[in-house]
């Protein structure tokens, strides 16, 4: 998606607080939908290291449909919590097909109603996999009977946290997006992920 090739975007400070603010805003609106509705969620994180977690506990109530998550940065980690070893060997650890199946072993795991898969490298070589593009995320999100996954590309040169910060902001276009189509959020409720993209 072109607006997150928008690296200068995140070179000022008042930009990145712009960024990280309707973040949290999606993040909010995520948690108090499902909330609402009634619906558990739980997470298999690598390359956000837990961010996306963390972002959902941030609205009071959380604990109401919050399981569990796992963070899973090794080949090993994803294995052990359930991603079937043949997907990584066949696909790649950082593919569609293991964020789907991170996002499907996490929600088989905790029972849980929607499940979020996110892998990917940031800003360097991962010298573990060969596969390893630095820039390149992928983020599957699992709920009920439908699943959604998106590859995305982000700018390099950007620090860490601002890293985790567009891998999270992708992922609940992702999450909103899927919540959308069920019926179970509005539509305006999409829109708060892109208004620092924007200018807005």
């Amino acid at each position: 998606m072109d607006r997150y090739m928008e690296r200068n975007n995140y070179q000022t400070e008042e930009s990145h607080i712009h960024l990280e603010s309707n973040v949290r805003a999606a993040y909010e609106r995520i948690t108090k939908t499902l909330i609402r509705t009634g619906h558990s969620v739980t997470a298999m994180e690598s390359c956000t290291g837990g961010m996306i977690a963390s972002l959902l506990t941030d609205t009071e109530g959380a604990s109401g449909i919050l399981k569990g998550t796992y963070v899973t940065y090794s080949n090993e980690a994803k294995t052990a919590c359930g991603v079937p070893e043949q997907v990584i060997k066949e696909y790649g650890v950082y593919s569609i097909q293991t964020a789907e199946a991170m996002a499907m072993a996490a929600r088989h795991a905790y029972n849980a109603d929607l499940g979020i898969g996110i892998t990917g490298s940031f800003g360097n070589v991962d010298p573990a996999n060969s596969d390893s593009i630095p820039g390149e995320v992928y983020a599957a999100v699992s709920f009920l009977d439908s699943m959604k996954s998106e590859p995305f590309v982000l700018p390099l040169g950007l620090d860490r946290h601002t890293y985790k910060l567009l891998a999270a902001d992708h992922t609940a276009d992702l999450i909103l997006g899927v919540l959308m189509n069920s019926g179970i959020a509005a539509s305006d409720e999409n829109s708060t992920v892109t208004d620092c993209m924007e200018g807005k």
